[in-house]
């Protein structure tokens, strides 16, 4: 029931389909009106509406997997909660409308829209505001997507102290997914929000500033412009940076690293059809500025020691079929390769490259996609712990051994859902926003534990690659055709467990199987052995139904 003084924020209602044309444990896409699409849902016998399209890149949920609750994206998995409609999992920044129902005499399904959200497909959540009352502080360290959904997340849940967002780059937060495709004209169509809208709910943000030193017994942040913040509580993500493999000639001009969105725009004004391209390593990013590249230059020529590309998360079989993928769409490929030296002009240009067979490709533009290293210097001599390799070890609600100090995004090493016992180092932009969302509620005092599942996704010539959960494997079971890019692949590691499955023009299979880890349930190799049988996990799953 609507109170009165709400009734008039809401439309008449409108009849969208008869109860019984559902069935329990079912959504259905419907029109609201001619601008409006909503997601009904039927579970457990409730009725529940919200926004019909994830809000991170429009995918329809109702082609998405549907567990207690709340529905996951199709695409990238990101997750939403049938009653509120509030984004809980990641990717993505808004949630979806959410609509009031009701069922008449002769079941009709009749459902309330806000007026406010009609043609729309998104809202923000509702975030307190700050009052000077409130003495505390904190401090939110990166402007990352890990940062940008922490300090949102604070105010959502009620945090009302002052609060600072400390950001290295220039700019205000924003989308890094999109930064190498060329048709953003300009970086205000990457940010995630507007000026207006962090002073509208009293976050200060520091732009072109870096942490320099943490004090740690006087809750000190020492930054870069010479103020020294004072904290309560802090969250650090502060991602990490490109790495420059010590090749002779690596400081030439025209030899480029892909961080951010002045990297990608540097790129992109070098490039053209007389353009010799050659991107050096076997990531997603060296693999996706190559395929990006291509129509722009005159040629592109991908470069790694490795022999197929994407190993470490799709593996050996389906490296390879990206590889002719890649090779089928004019990419030039000398793997099992390297550079050795980068030999440059009298102007201190990049001209060519020398492989380790001492042939020489040209070579106007040079693309290093070779790893990266944690900007955790500033904490060496903090009393926070860092590891070896610049990680920082974190407990199941983002606390490192310092309590009031949280890390969480590239650089934390945390645990996740799945197989895997140890804490893991994962680099991922979905990931990192669940982790902004979690080290906010335990800091406003709320106990939200980690529930992670890893997800990866990438495009490569219109092709989407998919890849849920995390583990050694021994055995790859291909459930389809890689020759014809649709196909399912079973990752199956000890006890015969499957850690993890990749797709490619299969969906929702692999959202399905995170949904199915998230649930603290397991997939067995015994379960998808029978070809005829292997589909039986998955339908169960869509049912409700136990594994």
């Amino acid at each position: 029931m609507i109170p009165l003084e709400e009734t008039d924020k809401y439309t008449d209602p409108v009849a969208v389909c008869l109860v019984s044309d559902l069935q329990n444990n079912e959504m259905r896409q419907v029109d609201f009106d001619e601008d409006t699409r909503i997601l009904l849902v039927r579970q457990n016998d409730r009725l529940r509406a919200v926004g019909a399209n994830c809000t991170h890149r429009g995918a329809p949920l109702e082609k998405g997997v549907l567990s207690r609750d709340r529905v996951r994206c199709p695409w990238h998995g990101a997750c939403f909660n049938l009653e509120t409609g509030d984004i809980e999992n990641f990717p993505g920044l808004d949630s979806l409308p959410c609509h009031q129902v009701a069922v008449d005499g002769e079941g009709h399904v009749l459902v309330r829209a806000k007026r406010s959200e009609l043609g729309r497909n998104r809202r923000v959540k509702r975030m307190v505001r700050r009052q000077l009352q409130d003495r505390r502080c904190f401090i939110v360290v990166g402007g990352g997507p890990s940062g940008a959904v922490c300090v949102e997340t604070l105010r959502q849940e009620g945090y009302k102290g002052r609060l600072i967002l400390v950001c290295r780059e220039k700019y205000l937060p924003y989308d890094r997914i999109e930064i190498m495709d060329s048709s953003h004209n300009g970086i205000d169509q990457l940010c995630y929000r507007n000026e207006q809208f962090y002073r509208a709910h009293g976050i200060e943000v520091l732009l072109g500033v870096s942490a320099e030193k943490l004090v740690t017994n006087r809750n000190e942040l020492h930054c870069s412009n010479g103020q020294v913040l004072r904290y309560d509580k802090i969250y650090i993500a502060t991602g990490c940076s490109a790495l420059r493999p010590n090749i002779p000639g690596v400081g030439l001009e025209n030899v480029k690293t892909i961080r951010d969105v002045g990297d990608a725009r540097s790129i992109y004004d070098l490039v053209s059809k007389n353009t010799h391209v050659v991107c050096l390593g076997s990531s997603y990013m060296a693999v996706e500025t190559a395929a990006n590249l291509v129509p722009k230059a005159r040629s592109v020529t991908l470069v790694a020691r490795q022999d197929v590309v994407l190993k470490n998360t799709l593996g050996e079989e389906i490296g390879r079929r990206v590889l002719q993928l890649l090779e089928a769409n004019s990419v030039i490929l000398r793997m099992s390769s390297g550079i050795s030296r980068i030999l440059g002009n009298c102007l201190g240009q990049v001209r060519e490259v020398e492989l380790i067979d001492k042939s020489r490709l040209p070579c106007d533009l040079l693309i290093l996609g070779t790893g990266c290293q944690c900007n955790t210097g500033f904490l060496t001599q903090s009393n926070v712990y860092v590891n070896p390799n610049g990680t920082v070890d974190v407990n199941d609600f983002l606390q490192t051994n310092i309590r009031n100090i949280y890390v969480g995004g590239d650089i934390a090493n945390a645990h996740i859902l799945g197989r895997v016992r140890d804490r893991v180092n994962i680099s991922h932009y979905g990931l990192a926003q669940y982790h902004g969302r979690i080290a906010a509620m335990n800091m406003v005092g709320h106990i939200a534990k980690l529930e992670a599942v890893p997800f990866f996704f990438t495009v490569i010539f219109g092709k989407p690659f998919r890849s849920a959960g995390y583990g050694p494997y021994s055995e790859v079971i291909i459930d389809g055709s890689l020759v014809d890019l649709q196909f399912v692949a079973y990752f199956v590691g000890e006890g015969n467990a499957v850690t993890a499955v990749a797709s490619c023009g299969r969906d929702p299979v692999v959202v399905q199987f995170a949904e199915l880890i998230a649930q603290g349930k397991s997939l067995c190799r015994c379960q998808i052995a029978d070809p005829k049988k292997r589909d039986g996990w998955f339908t169960r799953l869509n049912r409700g139904n136990e594994i």
